[in-house]
């Protein structure tokens, strides 16, 4: 009685488990890489992954029957570590969208690799203006964040009209990123000529001091700055090495806010150092909240794990981009039928990003159509943010980062 019984068992056991292990090989998944620099500027990567995870989140992580995963591939700024990434999505049958990150090098070096092998990059964060602008109508790259064409013009404008300057000098990190903002920030100033100081990745202290010193001595009267987070610790910590009444006021890219910065600086913040910076016109601290925004802080915070509440974060713009963004291509997935052959359901879901037939509400704005066709008489075509998208910003003492309206009148 006693075998008998025990046999019924195990081939309850042995039943359970082929049923369990057949329903497992069934489940069909699609992946999204995420590539950032999770070692160098986390607060960044932490901060897209969990928008988009949020977004992911209000559909169960599940489109058409297909359950959605998120891989991290940490590039540590490395343009050559995110070409390997990109080679392994290329390879991999269940790779569905490339997300981007923060550097903006990786994606203009490996531009032409990127469209020429039909890889569906999204970009929430990298600002870079080469990245979404490949001269083929089959552009393969869609970006809603920072753009430097526009933020240039933004960063120019707030220095000039805003602040009154009118000797300012330019303060670029030496990478295609700087060198890009160097021709948009140029263009920007106009008839204003400007002296261009470059610095490298890694510029510490003293180094920072030097170049500081000598805008100091050329009576600049304010810095545009690009550069991320660590850099800019340095020469934010730098300039409030000086007297009070020696400083420069500082305008700059919001690179700073990708990583640990505050933290940082917030000695020099607390001087009185001048320091604004370009962000989208969003916060989650503006009172009173909608109820979408409401709804997104409470499907954060019942993540698992629990993500940090988005208000919080190091980099909210980060989370507010990948979010929005995740919203837009999850629209694009439902004008499409999904299939097992992954390169068909890349270009299905480019050609529906192209042609989105519902707006989607965002954090940002309600979103009508933000890509069309990309054209040489288009370049924004790829660009879901526009000028008027575009805010100045600072933080406050308690290291929060304070949203500041726009001028009025201001050309957008």
């Amino acid at each position: 009685m006693r075998i008998t019984i025990y046999l019924i068992i195990i081939s309850l056991f042995y039943t359970a488990s082929f049923s369990f292990s057949t329903y497992a090989e069934n489940i069909k998944t699609l992946t999204i890489y995420h590539d950032s620099d999770y070692s160098n500027h986390n607060e960044s990567a932490y901060a897209m992954k969990m928008g988009a995870l949020t977004a992911l989140a209000e559909i169960n992580n599940n489109v058409q029957g297909y359950q959605i995963n998120f891989i991290e591939k940490d590039n540590r700024g490395n343009s050559n570590r995110s070409l390997l990434h990109m080679q392994q999505f290329l390879k991999d049958s269940n790779a569905l969208v490339f997300l981007g990150g923060l550097h903006s090098p990786p994606y203009i070096k490996n531009r032409d690799f990127i469209n020429k092998n039909k890889l569906l990059l999204l970009v929430p964060w990298a600002a870079g203006g080469p990245i979404t602008r490949y001269p083929d109508e089959k552009n393969w790259v869609f970006r809603l964040s920072v753009d430097d064409t526009k933020a240039g013009h933004r960063m120019a404008q707030f220095a000039t009209q805003t602040l009154g300057c009118q000797k300012p000098q330019l303060l670029l990190e030496n990478t295609p990123w700087g060198k890009s903002n160097n021709i948009a920030m140029s263009k920007a100033l106009g008839n204003i000529k400007t002296k261009v100081n470059w610095f490298n990745w890694n510029i510490k202290a003293n180094s920072a001091k030097i170049i500081l010193r000598e805008i100091i001595s050329d009576q600049a009267d304010c810095i545009l700055f690009v550069g991320n987070a660590l850099e800019g610790a340095e020469i934010i910590n730098a300039m409030a090495s000086f007297v009070e009444n020696k400083r420069v006021p500082i305008i700059s890219h919001w690179g700073i806010t990708g990583g640990d910065f505050f933290t940082n600086v917030e000695h020099a913040i607390k001087s009185n150092l001048s320091l604004h910076f370009i962000q989208s016109c969003f916060s989650f601290l503006t009172k009173p909240q909608t109820k979408l925004t409401k709804n997104v802080v409470n499907q954060a915070l019942s993540l698992s794990p629990p993500s940090i509440a988005p208000e919080k974060l190091d980099s909210p713009a980060g989370f507010i981009h990948a979010y929005d963004l995740t919203k837009i291509l999850l629209q694009a997935i439902s004008q499409t039928t999904l299939t097992d052959d992954i390169q068909k359901n890349r270009a299905n879901i480019r050609l529906a990003l192209e042609n989105l037939n519902q707006p989607i509400d965002g954090l940002i704005k309600q979103y009508k159509q933000p890509f069309t066709q990309w054209s040489n008489d288009d370049a924004d075509a790829h660009e879901a943010l526009g000028l008027g998208d575009l805010c100045m910003a600072n933080y406050k003492p308690d290291g929060s980062i304070h949203i500041l309206n726009n001028l009025e009148g201001s050309p957008e």
